[in-house]
């Protein structure tokens, strides 16, 4: 197939500058993050959100928000008891699962209790709950229910016990 483009007349091997000794004009590499084009004159583009708005939050962030709001609910009914204990949030749970979990599916949620120096941990997985959920008032429901029984696990309580409105949940 022929070459469609058009060369550049070419002069004399002797006065030409090293950028066009081939024929062909060469451009400078771009600066790194530089926008250099402004398509049918509308200027450039910017950001569809501004960061300050709450929906430019990802899902993740999100998703740590209802945690958290969910830990500070029980926090003031049980703050003593929850003194020094970690909640986390991760994407997935690892893959070797502990031996009561291996007929249950994928983890929600897990309890690590206290070893030495690590304090007790409680640990929420983004990923399965938001897979489980059809929406958001739904992920904020699970999320609940993944942490008021892993809280009543570490405590030895019932999860009613821990918040009375609890209900069994997925």
């Amino acid at each position: 197939m022929p070459d469609r483009r058009r060369r550049t007349p070419r002069a004399p091997e002797g006065d030409l500058p090293a950028a066009y000794s081939s024929g062909w004009p060469t451009l400078p590499a771009p600066a790194a993050g530089v926008r250099r084009r402004d398509r049918r004159g509308r200027g450039l583009r910017g950001p569809l959100i501004p960061a300050h708005l709450p929906a430019a939050r990802t899902r993740a962030e999100r998703f740590d928000e209802i945690v958290l709001a969910t830990v500070e609910r029980l926090e003031r009914s049980w703050a003593k008891q929850l003194a020094g204990t970690e909640f986390a949030v991760e994407d997935v749970p690892p893959s070797d699962p502990a031996p009561w979990e291996h007929r249950r599916g994928v983890p929600m949620g897990r309890y690590f209790p206290a070893d030495g120096p690590l304090a007790h941990r409680i640990v929420v997985y983004r990923r399965p709950v938001e897979e489980r959920a059809v929406d958001r008032d739904e992920i904020a429901e699970i999320v609940r229910t993944v942490v008021v029984e892993q809280v009543a696990h570490m405590l030895g309580r019932s999860p009613e016990e821990i918040d009375p409105g609890f209900v069994e949940g997925p």
